[in-house]
């Protein structure tokens, strides 16, 4: 365009108020662009995350069935531990009963043995 050439206003205006337009159209694209990328990236977060807590669930529910497995092992050796001790209270209760008979048997026969040596005695 020429300098003398006169400049249509009417039109520079509109192409000024398109540009504008067009530029502030841009600037909502790029910013929505932004949002959607991190959008995307904060996906990928929650995604790796959950992967990762399936994981640690996983292993978890692994170890609480390890874990179950050997209380009940451990409850059933305690149990029989148990029942062997009340067993062996019981053969030591009879033991000493039959040592306190025995003891009480011998006891009279010495009072017996006593009285007849006296008796010879006397």
């Amino acid at each position: 365009m020429a300098r003398d050439e006169p400049i249509d206003v009417r039109t520079t205006a509109d192409a000024l108020a398109k540009w504008r337009a067009a530029e502030q159209a841009a600037a909502v694209a790029r910013r929505g662009t932004l949002a959607a990328e991190a959008a995307s990236a904060a996906a990928d977060m929650a995604e790796e995350a959950a992967r990762t807590t399936a994981v640690a669930a996983r292993a978890a529910l692994e170890a609480a069935t390890l874990a179950e497995a050997s209380a009940t092992k451990t409850a059933e050796a305690a149990k029989a531990a148990a029942l062997a001790a009340k067993s062996d209270q019981v053969d030591a209760d009879a033991e000493s009963a039959i040592a306190d008979a025995d003891a009480a048997l011998a006891h009279e026969a010495y009072k017996d043995a006593v009285q007849r040596a006296q008796e010879r005695n006397r």
